[in-house]
């Protein structure tokens, strides 16, 4: 069984899937629907997999390594494994990928008319080159391969969002999204490229191998020049202040899985790929350049929150507290130290089922209540009360609550920045006020105040899909919250790597 090529599977199958549901009849839409399910169930199954082979396993280093020669004269091959900060990220994708799937399936009620209506078989096979391409990205130890994959995640989002996005903001929101998107990915090309040929004058080897590129002996002056550049150019895509702009709009945009798969997922491949790239092959620069990262941060973090905090629209409200807890992410990476570090790998994964969850909950809501204004809301609780369970729960993560995932992610973020500076910590913590101001809030308006009157009688209950996909994003949270140890060794085996490549920093 380790010798079944299970990355490459994981991250081809949605593609082939993508293929097969383009070749069905167009009028064959539960169909299509069935085959997309069944694709996502099945890539979800060998992400548990692959995570609890990692975990039992002696979680050092990268695993499952596949290697595939492509154009070996120019060092370009097909190369996969996973690590510890990687691994959770896989999973992370498969979970929203099912989660996607479930709640796009649809209400044939023709009051609600809920999920993918128009065209679900180029809707699903946009969705699945997407995912495909965000776990290629998790999974490429390929540098030029790790691009490959990560401008065919971005391409597809255009399509989701100008075909099925919100009529009002739909064309505009996808092509900021694109162009923020594309210009990051250039900068941070030119940067690898500039790796690639710095690695070849070094080392006279031609070679995109990121675990080459560890030891390709780059300048302390040449990491300080292309540090920024890299970084940032992956980052913008994680939603860092201040190239987030594209992202609430993007958020506010998307049919509801795209939202899922945007603020759960995208943006955790850009803080990956940050991480990965910029910090990991450029660590000289990495701790050269560490303050700004941590203002910007810092900034994000408190400026998100307090924005988030005044929105009358659900989704900028859930976009904006992306934009504050993906600061968090960064925060966490610019401490270049173990808790930091461990804080943010285990927070890009309890933000990605989080912000899932709320973009699920607020779909199903609008789909019925026709809105998704907080202030001509309420009352929601008494037709939809395992939504609004599952909505509290995910508040209580956003909040960081003690016992959820999000906890376990920011305690440790916080006391690795407060290691390294404590006035930036005092300054950051004041996020978590006002988190738990516009969380409860909100839950307050929405969810248990009097539902107005033209809304009463014409808001039924969710389907049973969508309450499979509430249960699956909610149980990670919180047994991740409930034991920490399912998680947490496995993300510190891969700061380990991440603090070697630093010196022990």
């Amino acid at each position: 069984m380790m010798n079944f090529p299970i990355l490459s599977v994981i991250t081809f199958l949605p593609m082939f899937a993508a293929a097969i549901m383009l070749m069905m009849p167009a009028n064959r839409k539960n169909e299509t629907r069935a085959v997309a399910l069944a694709a996502a169930s099945l890539d979800l199954l060998l992400s548990g997999w692959l995570y609890l082979q990692y975990l039992l396993g002696d979680m050092t280093g990268y695993q499952f390594i596949e290697q595939y020669n492509w154009l070996p004269a120019l060092g370009i091959n097909l190369k996969f494994g996973v690590d510890g900060m990687s691994t959770p990220l896989v999973l992370l994708t498969g979970i929203v990928m099912f989660t996607g799937v479930l709640i796009s399936w649809g209400d044939e009620d023709p009051h609600v008319k809920a999920g993918i209506q128009d065209r679900p078989r180029e809707f699903f096979a946009f969705l699945f080159l997407l995912a495909g391409g965000v776990f290629g990205v998790f999974v490429s130890l390929d540098l030029f391969m790790l691009f490959f994959f990560y401008e065919i995640a971005v391409f597809p989002m255009y399509l989701l969002i100008a075909i099925w996005g919100w009529v009002k903001t739909r064309e505009y929101a996808a092509m900021k999204l694109t162009l923020y998107l594309f210009i990051g990915s250039v900068v941070a090309l030119v940067g690898a490229l500039a790796m690639y040929w710095t690695q070849y004058q070094n080392t006279g080897v031609l070679s995109f191998d990121m675990i080459q590129m560890e030891s390709a002996g780059f300048s302390a002056t040449f990491q300080y020049i292309w540090f920024l550049p890299v970084f940032l150019g992956f980052a913008v895509l994680g939603g860092i202040w201040p190239f987030h702009n594209w992202s609430p709009d993007g958020h506010v945009a998307a049919p509801t899985a795209v939202s899922m798969f945007h603020a759960g997922v995208l943006m955790k491949l850009g803080a990956f790929a940050a991480l990965r790239v910029g910090v990991m092959l450029l660590p000289e620069g990495a701790k050269q350049w560490a303050w700004l990262l941590m203002i910007f941060a810092a900034v994000a973090v408190v400026y998100g929150a307090f924005i988030a905090f005044v929105q009358t629209d659900m989704k900028y409200m859930i976009g904006f507290s992306s934009v504050s807890h993906m600061g968090l992410v960064v925060l966490g990476v610019s401490t270049l130290n173990h808790d930091g570090l461990v804080g943010a790998g285990v927070q890009m994964f309890s933000h990605g089922v989080m912000t899932a969850l709320f973009f699920a909950v607020t779909g199903m809501i609008y789909d019925r209540a026709h809105t998704r204004m907080i202030p001509e809301l309420g009352g929601i609780a008494k037709v939809m009360p395992f939504a609004t369970i599952g909505f509290i729960i995910g508040g209580l993560v956003s909040m960081g609550m003690p016992g959820f995932s999000g906890f376990v992610a920011e305690f440790p973020i916080f006391m690795g920045v407060w290691g390294r500076q404590w006035l930036v910590a005092v300054i950051a913590s004041i996020s978590i006020v006002i988190t738990a101001a516009y969380i409860m809030m909100n839950i307050r308006k929405v969810f248990f105040s009097e539902m107005p009157e033209n809304l009463r009688g014409h808001i039924g209950d969710i389907t049973i899909l969508d309450k499979v996909a509430i249960t699956t994003l909610c149980l990670f949270m919180i047994v991740i919250g409930m034991f920490p140890a399912v998680m947490v060794p496995m993300v510190e085996k891969g700061v380990e790597n991440v603090l070697r490549l630093l010196g022990g920093a």
